[in-house]
Order: structure tokens, then sequence, then C-alpha cells
């Protein structure tokens, strides 16, 4: 099979005749009255070649783009299927921080209204609890990535928790050295009567403004006078540290005094005779001495006294542990009527 073409006049015939067969072309030579191969010339050779590999090359890569655009390699399979997976990492990670804070959050209020009101101390602010994220972005590093606040979010909440607990553990350490100092406090604050009540015979003079039964002068008394019998056992009112036992001081006699800690500090005066030293540790209840009659005193009785940071203060405010309300407020009762003191 063949074809006839006419061809223009770059090929150098003004009117030739192209008969192709198969893939090989020929032209009509009207000066020679024959049929002529075309030979192509080397720069036609040249640019074909070029124009095949061109669109060749531009076939090739837009077939790779149509691949990468509908067809995900493995590797990329691989590596989508991790990112997915870091996310939902990520996620149960805030679900988590935010489950955490719930708890501490409850943690914190039981700690700035039970635990720190109980045992007198301040409650911890909130932007003390929080301090220290603000000003410098200290994420910086984190950003400019796809999924970079989602990061950024889950580590800064983490970052603010851990400051929070760590905050909330050293309150905790600060309730249980008060939770021990409230123990010791509450061993050693002077609780009971001197005196057993068995052995009291009255409470001859209270605390305040009395009579003195040796000028009938009327002068302010800063204890309470219990009379008993001559030997009567007098007990340590609390916990603490004998830290006189002498009769040194002007008007008391045989006297102890006892340093409780804590500001406290009880007197007992116109004893007869000691069963403690000074240095001695003693614990409420404990025997230290025996009712008498020395010093400036006009009978056997007990003067009594306790001392706060310096100042004396009403003993009667200190039996809750060894009165009744009933039997309490007979005493207070007793105490409040201005008589006569006994020293």
């Amino acid at each position: 099979m063949f074809f006839v073409q006419l061809i223009p006049a770059w090929f150098g015939c003004k009117n030739s005749i192209i008969i192709i067969m198969a893939k090989v072309k020929y032209y009509y030579d009207s000066d020679t009255l024959s049929y002529r191969k075309i030979e192509l010339r080397k720069r036609d050779k040249f640019r074909q070649t070029v124009v095949f590999l061109v669109a060749s090359a531009m076939m090739g890569g837009l077939m790779v783009f149509m691949m990468y655009q509908f067809v995900e390699p493995p590797k990329q399979k691989v590596l989508n299927r991790e990112l997915e997976n870091m996310k939902l990492h990520y996620e149960l990670l805030n679900k988590k921080i935010a489950q955490t804070q719930e708890v501490l959050e409850g943690i914190q209020s039981r700690d700035n209204n039970i635990y720190r009101t109980y045992f007198e101390a301040n409650p911890i602010p909130e932007e003390q609890r929080k301090a220290g994220f603000g000003g410098v972005n200290r994420y910086k590093s984190m950003e400019g990535f796809d999924n970079s606040q989602m990061i950024i979010d889950a580590t800064r909440n983490l970052d603010i928790l851990s400051k929070q607990l760590y905050v909330q553990s050293k309150s905790l350490d600060e309730i249980i050295n008060l939770a021990k100092d409230k123990e010791e406090l509450l061993a050693s604050i002077p609780a009971i009567q001197p005196v057993s009540k068995q052995d009291l015979t009255r409470m001859a003079s209270g605390f305040g403004w009395r009579l003195d039964p040796f000028t009938k002068a009327r002068k302010r008394h800063k204890g309470m006078d219990f009379t008993s019998p001559q030997g009567t056992p007098v007990y340590a009112t609390g916990n603490g540290k004998v830290i006189r036992a002498d009769s040194n001081a002007s008007g008391f006699g045989r006297h102890i005094r006892i340093d409780h800690g804590f500001g406290y500090v009880t007197l007992y005066a116109h004893l007869s005779k000691y069963n403690v030293k000074r240095g001695k540790k003693v614990k409420r209840g404990d025997l230290i001495g025996y009712v008498g009659s020395s010093g400036r005193s006009q009978a056997p009785h007990l003067h009594y006294e306790v001392h706060y940071n310096g100042q004396q203060v009403n003993p009667i405010n200190f039996y809750y542990g060894d009165l009744s309300p009933g039997e309490f407020q007979e005493m207070l009762k007793m105490a409040s009527q201005e008589g006569q003191s006994l020293d």
C-alpha cells in the first residue's frame, strides 16, 4: 500500500508527489520522471529526536505527577499511618491530662478550704500554683509544623500540670509538718487542772481584781488559787520542760515553772516540796510537787498561772480536758466572784 501526497517546496521540489509505503516516504521527481526516496537531513532527524525525547519526558513527568496525586506510595502510606497514630496518642494524652487536672483541682480545693484552714495556714493563691508560664515563648522550637499547635498545647498542659503537682506536693509536706506540730501543740497546751478534782477543797480565788490578804488593798490577781490539804499532789498540766524549781522568786516560795513550747509557760507556787528538778521533761498528768504554804501565803493552797507569749492569761480557759460543761460553768461562776486571794 502507498499513498501520494503533494509536498511543500521546502523539500526542494515545486510540485512533487509523495508515495508513502509503510514508514518509507517517496516523492515524484518530474525532472527525472521517477519516484525518489525522501532522505531526511541530519538536522531534521535531530529535531525529530529532540521532539520525541521532550514529548516522552513530558509524558513521563505527567504520569509520575498523576501517580503521586492519585496513587499513594507504600512509604508515604506508612508515614501517614504513623502520623495518624501520633495524632491519636496526643488526643488521648490531652484527655488524660484533663482528667488528672480535674482530680488535682479537687485536691487543691480540699487543701485550701479544709487542710490549710484546719491547721491555720494561709491558702495558696491560684496565681502561685500556675506561676512561671507567662512572658517568654518556651515552645518556639515546636512551631512551623503542620501539627505544631496540637503538640504545643499538649506540652504546655503537661508543664502546667507538673508545676501544679510540685506546688501541691510541697503544700502537703507543709500540712504533714503542721499536723505533727498540731499534735505536739495539743499535747503541750495546759489543758487540765493542776490539782485533781477529788483532792480539791474549792477554787478559792479566780483571775482578776482581788483583795490582797495582807494589805487588804485591791490588786490584780494573775492566776487562780486552789485550796487543798498540805501535801496534796500537784500535776503538770501539759507536756513541757521544767525551767525553774526553786524558791528564788519573790512571794512564790517553792515554785515550779514549765515551758510547754508554742509560747506557753505555767507556774505552780507555794509548794511544800518538789518532785522534779530543773531541766526535766514532763508530760501532762506527771506528778511535779506537793501543795504547801511556802512564800507569801496565808494557808495551804496552790497558786497556778498560765503565761502565753509572756502575758498572764486566765487559766480557767484551759480546763477543757478536765471538766464537764456543767463543772466548767460552776467553776466559772465561782471564779468571777471578787473576794480575797490567799497570796
